[in-house]
């Protein structure tokens, strides 16, 4: 897969923009979100985790119920059931879904927020952990028949799933972290590994620095690359940036309203966070129209950096980052549906264009 576009799916209204609008669990909303994005050319939708979020193999399996070709990635934290349940759970949800389900492995950046979920495990140990974890997934995937398993975590004996995925007994793995100990387990696991959206010159390090990881187990050609954005688009750049003003303006006052659920309460202990903040550091815009205002604000709360500009200028934005290996772009806006419809009609057919098109060059000159 040459370039890959995922967007954000939700069971409610909201967002740094919008305060939340309607019940938490809104099938009628998260049919809609689902149904948009596969209106709008999507690969994939993220359905994401928290130890204060809705049921994400639920809302997957929704999802799936509501859509016809629109693939899904289960964010999923390892260690709150066993890793052989979860490997059944994904291959019997990537069963319903006809093949479209993506795992997204989240080890969990901090302490707070893990603990509420009863895991009192340090980082280093959760990283571990995910090491072990997926060790057993992929072997209840693949075994050709009844296995054991005797490692510092985790104990089975005589397990032989009766469910296994649909293709090639494998769902993809995305995986989410930044720290050395993250990054070390990436290399050996995840098919894509995905970072926040920071500079050309922070990406191109930390794709060097996953490779390296890689090619410790014979992958560094194998493992792909995701970059999450929240580009801000309009017919001129001037009003882009007026646009973008204004995002940050009302996100601003519900922060002064403590009604913005995505501000952190102190610093981030997270890896990946903390390289945001660093960005955000350089200033207002970094490489020409990344825009470091939200996450600035939010003290780098999840996905929080935009791109800023015409549809034009930010395909080129993205296809420089393509250039240096991101082959797969998580991107959404402030307006959860209307945003994903402007992607689909005004930035996403011209990204994808203009690949194609290098692609074909190069295959012109290779022959």
């Amino acid at each position: 897969m040459s370039i890959e576009f995922i967007g954000f799916s939700a069971t409610q209204e909201t967002s740094e923009t919008v305060l939340p609008q309607g019940p938490v669990v809104n099938k009628s909303f998260l049919g809609a979100v689902a149904r948009a994005h596969e209106y709008a050319g999507f690969d994939r939708v993220l359905v994401a985790h928290s130890s204060a979020s809705v049921d994400g193999f639920q809302v997957a399996s929704y999802i799936a119920s509501q859509t016809d070709k629109l693939g899904i990635l289960l964010a999923h934290r390892p260690g709150f059931v066993s890793p052989t349940l979860a490997a059944r759970q994904f291959a019997t949800l990537d069963h319903f879904s006809d093949g479209r389900l993506a795992v997204h492995v989240i080890s969990g950046g901090d302490d707070t927020e893990q603990q509420r979920d009863g895991d009192f495990l340090d980082h280093d140990q959760r990283y571990q952990r995910t090491d072990e974890y997926l060790d057993v997934v992929k072997k209840t995937w693949t075994s050709d028949g009844p296995f054991d398993h005797d490692g510092p975590l985790y104990h089975f004996k005589g397990q032989n799933a009766g469910v296994r995925p649909v293709r090639d007994q494998h769902v993809p793995v995305y995986f989410g972290g930044s720290s050395d100990a993250a990054i070390e387990v990436a290399g050996k696991h995840a098919d894509v590994y995905a970072l926040w959206g920071e500079s050309l010159a922070q990406v191109a390090d930390t794709i060097a620095r996953v490779r390296a990881a890689a090619a410790k187990h014979g992958r560094a050609d194998k493992i792909r690359f995701s970059l999450s954005l929240r580009p801000v688009l309009a017919e001129t750049e001037e009003k882009a940036w007026a646009k973008a003003d204004a995002i940050l303006a009302t996100a601003t006052e519900r922060v002064k309203q403590n009604v913005h659920f995505n501000k952190r309460p102190q610093d981030p202990q997270n890896a990946g966070s903390k390289r945001l903040l660093e960005t955000a550091a350089q200033g207002k815009v970094v490489d020409e129209r990344l825009w470091t205002g939200i996450a600035a604000l939010t003290k780098a709360s999840g996905n929080s950096t935009g791109l800023v500009g015409t549809p034009e200028q930010v395909r080129d934005a993205l296809v420089k980052y393509w250039e240096i290996g991101v082959t797969t772009f998580l991107i959404r806006g402030f307006d959860p549906i209307q945003d994903a419809l402007q992607y689909g009609r005004e930035l996403i057919p011209l990204v994808r264009a203009v690949i194609a098109e290098r692609e074909a060059q190069d295959q012109r000159l290779a022959a």
